[in-house]
């Protein structure tokens, strides 16, 4: 039967059993319509302006046919109420229709597999403007202290379609990158990712124009424009010399000069965690923005008021986290979790924020002590909510419960307990980063090589702290040197040994054991460990 643009309408039934809407499997999964070609490379122009909270610009997409298709339907995401218009392409008999927050273009000819064409699509409206940036995503149109228009857009959970044109999905980045020119009044100064490769007056209006050589997460790709300037630095890495870039608001050059001197500590403890920073080639940057902060690829967003702290508290409640700008580590350790390595659905979103969490506590480890991060990473449990299992639903573009962060951090935490090795486990998490440079991940590969490289199977730890809102409870009873306990609140078969007394292992299960203790002194345990503890009487 002839695939046409009829064939778009779902029956409700489908979605209905499973309680997703047909708009929701169209923006979260891997569709007919998108998995036939793969985005090679953006190239974008975008003005904002101010004055009307409006986008207008073009985007260039360069895409390969990954195998041989007949007729094929090409989905193209744009969040209403923008509007479009295809300037041009490569691909001459088509016909396009919006359904929704989708355009899609009916193509009448056949595509062979490692062919190379393009769409130019201009966009333009008022895009959905955020009312909580960074939480409550869209374009932010805000006045700076002096009174100076400053833009930027907030786009994690809305997805950068809510302005741009794109194959707006975490699985295809542009593997040769972007091209990102960004318009602003003679007056202000646009800033984006990658490197700033030509800057041209063009009548009463500036063009900035920015390039990323590596792949880039698309919601990565923002543009900011505002009263700012820039100073520099060089940082010596294990890939050489990085530069430093910063650009921060006029008035606020001090500030910046004197907070952002922690960088190059934190670049410092990531590289020795993580491996070198992933993105030489297009510089490491931070860019304050309208709004607290974000993981923008290469152009990381600042908002934290030039203070430490999570805007001058600190999470843990141990005193321990206002030793440090959060923004300036949480965002940046981004830059290897997400960034480098990111998930191919939003479900996997743990990926991305538990382990930069735990980035927190290497870098204070590294910074100050390690008596100090194990006070941290045990002070932000008081965060968790135990609300739902990390994992979300997958193909709908919807992460899990918020615990991914604060309760993802301590699964790590205590992962490193088991494997008992701190030597192994840098070089686990400098191997991901390594094995999965710049790609898209599954859940089950991260798993996997944790499991493989540490030699001990975590699988059902996975389980038990991603898939389940329970936490193991230790329930233990101690007569003189006799040491009784069992798990309760775990996965089956659940393998989580723990130790007491500093050095003794155990390994309980769901059924009663008992050890012969050392001494009759009460046992000490191990807060390292995400467990709880219950005595029983």
């Amino acid at each position: 039967m002839k695939k046409t643009l009829a064939l778009l309408i779902f029956t409700s039934a489908v979605f209905s059993a499973q309680q997703f809407t047909k708009q929701d499997t169209l923006k979260g999964s891997n569709t007919e319509f998108r998995n036939f070609w793969d985005v090679k490379k953006y190239e974008i122009s975008v003005e904002p302006k101010f004055a009307d909270q409006s986008v207008s610009g073009t985007n260039k997409i360069t895409f390969e046919i990954l195998k041989d298709v007949k007729n094929p339907v090409f989905q193209i995401d744009l969040q209403q109420p923008m509007n479009y218009k295809i300037l041009d392409s490569d691909i001459k008999h088509y016909s396009s229709k919006r359904d929704g927050d989708f355009i899609f273009i009916q193509t009448k000819k056949d595509y062979k597999k490692g062919e190379t064409h393009s769409f130019t699509i201009q966009f333009f409206g008022h895009p959905t403007v955020a009312k909580n940036a960074p939480w409550d995503g869209g374009w932010v149109f805000k006045k700076d202290d002096h009174g100076n228009p400053w833009m930027s857009v907030a786009q994690e959970g809305i997805g950068a379609s809510v302005w741009l044109p794109s194959k707006d999905l975490w699985s295809d980045e542009p593997d040769n990158g972007m091209i990102l020119k960004i318009i602003t009044p003679k007056d202000l100064v646009g800033v984006g990712n990658g490197r700033l490769i030509a800057k041209k007056a063009e009548k009463d209006k500036i063009v900035y124009t920015w390039e990323v050589k590596n792949p880039i997460n698309l919601y990565s790709i923002v543009p900011n424009v505002g009263k700012y300037v820039n100073f520099k630095e060089e940082y010596a890495g294990e890939k050489g010399k990085l530069d430093l870039d910063y650009w921060v608001l006029d008035y606020n050059l001090d500030k910046a000069k004197k907070q952002f001197k922690q960088v190059k500590p934190m670049m410092k403890a990531f590289e020795y965690w993580f491996g070198p920073y992933p993105f030489y080639e297009d510089s490491y940057k931070l860019i304050e923005t309208p709004y607290l902060g974000m993981e923008h690829q290469s152009g990381v967003g600042y908002g934290n008021n030039y203070e430490n702290g999570y805007l001058g508290r600190d999470l843990s409640g141990s005193g321990v986290g206002l030793n440090w700008d959060f923004i300036i580590i949480h965002e940046s350790g981004h830059e290897w979790f997400a960034n480098n390595i990111t998930a191919k659905d939003k479900a996997d979103m743990w990926i991305h924020e538990s382990f930069t969490n735990y980035s927190e506590t290497l870098f204070v480890e590294n910074y100050m002590d390690k008596a100090s991060a194990e006070k941290y990473i045990v002070g932000i449990r008081k965060n968790i909510k135990n609300d739902e299992p990390i994992i979300g639903p997958y193909g709908i573009a919807k992460s899990g419960s918020g615990d991914m962060y604060y309760k993802g951090a301590n699964m790590i935490h205590t992962i490193r307990q088991i494997i008992n090795n701190d030597e192994k486990f840098r070089q686990i998490l400098r191997g991901l980063n390594k094995e999965f440079y710049h790609q898209t991940v599954t859940t089950k590969q991260v798993e996997d090589y944790i499991s493989e490289k540490s030699g001990i199977d975590f699988s059902t730890v996975f389980d038990q702290y991603l898939r389940t809102t329970q936490i193991p409870t230790l329930e233990y009873s101690q007569t003189g040197t006799v040491f009784k306990f069992r798990y309760t609140n775990i996965v089956k078969d659940l393998k989580l040994p723990i130790r007491i007394n500093g050095t003794q292992e155990i390994s309980p299960t769901y059924k009663w054991q008992t050890v012969k203790l050392s001494s009759s002194a009460p046992v000490k345990f191990d807060e390292n460990y995400y467990i709880y503890y219950s005595e029983q009487k």
